[in-house]
């Protein structure tokens, strides 16, 4: 199978793929640049090539840099990584969310009674779901929490805007910037989509002091070296349906 891992920025990136590096002391290929600038690098696994692209920050550029990738190679797969905000107490520091939803959480309208999903104002949609048996053992083999994954473009940072979302989205998971996008994009090539986030900070108000990159970035790698072998097995019994 062959699979497209989206991420924002080159530390998630290289977390991924060192998840996914079947050897401890391995040949670092160069990353390859798409046109965009998109940088794109492959690890081969036994039945499964992955390329793990550094897409950008946020649902557009994300959604930009996967059709991109999606034009010039053939996908069984995409999925979107990186870290991400966690909605206490369901997903704590260091812990891992695979999306059974991915969820634009502010593509809509503001009214007076609140705010409205855009499919409720009678055009797009603001919701992906994922293949539900694969979404499923991927949160198993990995431990991650399965639960809905928000994209946001304005990264929470007050206790009012958290509590706003979590009385929309009260299963909400984590959130992130980039899973909506990359949902749409390979929604446009008829292909699945994944999403797994680690959690590096608290869904509320900001506190840079208290965020944990480096525990989600290793989460992370943790993450995708249990998720390999559920990608290959869900692909030898779908990828040719």
């Amino acid at each position: 199978m062959r699979a497209l891992i989206v991420t924002a920025v080159a530390a998630e990136a290289d977390s991924v793929a060192a998840g996914l590096t079947p050897h401890p002391d391995p040949v670092t290929p160069e990353p390859r640049t798409l046109p965009g600038g998109y940088l794109i690098t492959r690890r081969d696994l036994p039945g499964l090539a992955a390329d793990v692209l550094v897409g950008g920050v946020g649902p557009a550029a994300a959604a930009a840099a996967t059709a991109t990738a999606l034009a010039l190679a053939d996908y069984s797969l995409v999925i979107s990584a990186g870290i991400g905000g966690g909605f206490a107490p369901a997903a704590p520091l260091g812990s891992l969310v695979v999306a059974d939803a991915l969820v634009a959480a502010d593509l809509g309208a503001e009214t007076p009674e609140g705010f409205l999903p855009v499919q409720e104002l009678g055009f797009g949609r603001s919701v992906h779901l994922p293949p539900a048996e694969l979404a499923a053992r991927a949160a198993e083999a990995t431990g991650a929490l399965l639960a809905p994954v928000l994209t946001v473009s304005t990264v929470t940072g007050s206790a009012a805007r958290a509590a706003e979302l979590a009385a929309r989205h009260p299963l909400a998971g984590a959130e992130a910037m980039e899973g909506f996008g990359v949902a749409e994009a390979a929604a446009g090539h008829g292909l699945p989509v994944l999403e797994i986030r680690a959690v590096s900070n608290a869904v509320g108000p900001r506190d840079r002091a208290a965020w944990r990159i480096g525990e989600a970035l290793g989460a992370l790698t943790a993450g995708f070296r249990a998720l390999g072998p559920v990608l290959v097995n869900w692909g030898e019994r779908h990828e040719h349906r």
